[in-house]
C-alpha cells in the first residue's frame, strides 16, 4: 500500500511522530500503551510490509518478553506478593505490570522509529531546520540515516569479501573473527570518508550561511492546514485529558489508576484517533482510489 501520510508536509510530519514519540514515553497507563503499541506496528506493517511483521515478531516480541520477565527478578517492590523465588526474594505483581509497562514503552517507541525513518527523510529534516539550526540538522540528518546505510555497505562489503574468500563465514573460528574485523574496519572508514566528504559538499555549497536560499517543493496546501488542523484538535484534547490524570498510573506500592469515565472514554478515542491518523488516511486514500477505478 502506498503511504499516502509520508507526501505530506513535512512539518506535518515531524509533529506527528515528536507528539506520539513524546506521548509514548510519558504515558504509562496500559489503554494508552496499548493504543500506541498497536498503532505503531499496523502503522510499521502499512509502511514495510512483511519486513515489519518479521522485524517485530523475530526482535520486538521476544525483547518485549525478555524486558518484561527481567523487572520482577530484580525489583521486589509492591505489596500483591504472589510467590518467591529460591534465593527469598519475592515476585509481585505490581512488579511484574511495571516490567510490562517499561517494555511495551520500549518497544512502542523503536517502532515508532522505524516509522519515523521510513517517512521523514533527510530531505525534509534539513528543510525543517537547515535555516534554524543548520549545523546540528546535518549532523542528526546524517546520524539517522547512518544505521540503514551502513547495514547496506557492509552486506556490499561482504558480499566482496566472500568472492576472495574472506568473509565470516569462511574458515576457522579465529579467520572469521579476523575476517568480521576487517570487514568492520573497512566500513569504518568508508562511514568516516562519506561523511568528511558529505560535509564538505554541504559547505562547498554556501550550506548554513546567511542569506542563502534553497529550492524546496514542499508547500502548506490546503490539504496539510485541514490535517495538521485535526491533529492538534486531537493533541489538545489528549494534554487536557492528561492534565485531569486521566493518563495517571501508579505501580508502587500498589496499582491504582483512575476508574473509566465519559469523559476518560472521549480521551481514550482522541488518543487512538490521534496515533492512527496516518493509518486511517492512507485507508482513505485507498477507498478513493478504489472508487475512482471501479467508475472507470
Amino acid at each position: 500500500m502506498r503511504d499516502s501520510f509520508s507526501t505530506f508536509h513535512p512539518l506535518v510530519n515531524f509533529l506527528y511522530f515528536v507528539t506520539v514519540l513524546t506521548f509514548s514515553m510519558l504515558f504509562m497507563h496500559p489503554v494508552f500503551q496499548a493504543i500506541a503499541l498497536a498503532s505503531a506496528v499496523i502503522y510499521a506493517i502499512q509502511l514495510n510490509g512483511a519486513k515489519a511483521i518479521r522485524f517485530n515478531v523475530l526482535y520486538m516480541l521476544p525483547l518485549l518478553l525478555v524486558m518484561a520477565a527481567m523487572n520482577p527478578a530484580f525489583n521486589h517492590a509492591g505489596v500483591t506478593i504472589l510467590f518467591y523465588l529460591k534465593s527469598g526474594n519475592p515476585v509481585t505483581l505490581e512488579s511484574i505490570a511495571y516490567g510490562i509497562a517499561a517494555a511495551c514503552m520500549f518497544v512502542t517507541v523503536i517502532v515508532w522509529f522505524s516509522c519515523y525513518n521510513a517517512v521523514m527523510s533527510s530531505d525534509k529534516f534539513i528543510y525543517l531546520f537547515g535555516t534554524i539550526l543548520p549545523s546540528l540538522s546535518l549532523l542528526l540528518s546524517m546520524a539517522l540515516r547512518f544505521v540503514p546505510r551502513y547495514l547496506a555497505q557492509i552486506r556490499v562489503i561482504s558480499n566482496a569479501q566472500k568472492c576472495i574468500g574472506r568473509d565470516v563465514t569462511q574458515g576457522n573460528l579465529l579467520r572469521r573473527a579476523r575476517n568480521g574485523m576487517t570487514i568492520i574496519s573497512i566500513v569504518t572508514t568508508w562511514a568516516l570518508e562519506n561523511a568528511i566528504e558529505t560535509a564538505n559538499a554541504m559547505k562547498s555549497r554556501g550550506y548554513g550561511l546567511p542569506g542563502r536560499t534553497s529550492f524546496s517543493l514542499y508547500r502548506f496546501d490546503s490539504r496539510d492546514k485541514y490535517v495538521f488542523g485535526i491533529m492538534l484538535g486531537f493533541i489538545i484534547v489528549v494534554l487536557a485529558g492528561a492534565a485531569m490524570g486521566e493518563n495517571t498510573i501508579r505501580f508502587f506500592p500498589s496499582i491504582k489508576w483512575t476508574a473509566t469515565t465519559p469523559r476518560s472514554i472521549i480521551i481514550y478515542i482522541a488518543y487512538f484517533a490521534l496515533c492512527m491518523l496516518p493509518v486511517i488516511i492512507n485507508l482513505a486514500e485507498e477507498l478513493k482510489w478504489k472508487s475512482t477505478q471501479s467508475k472507470n
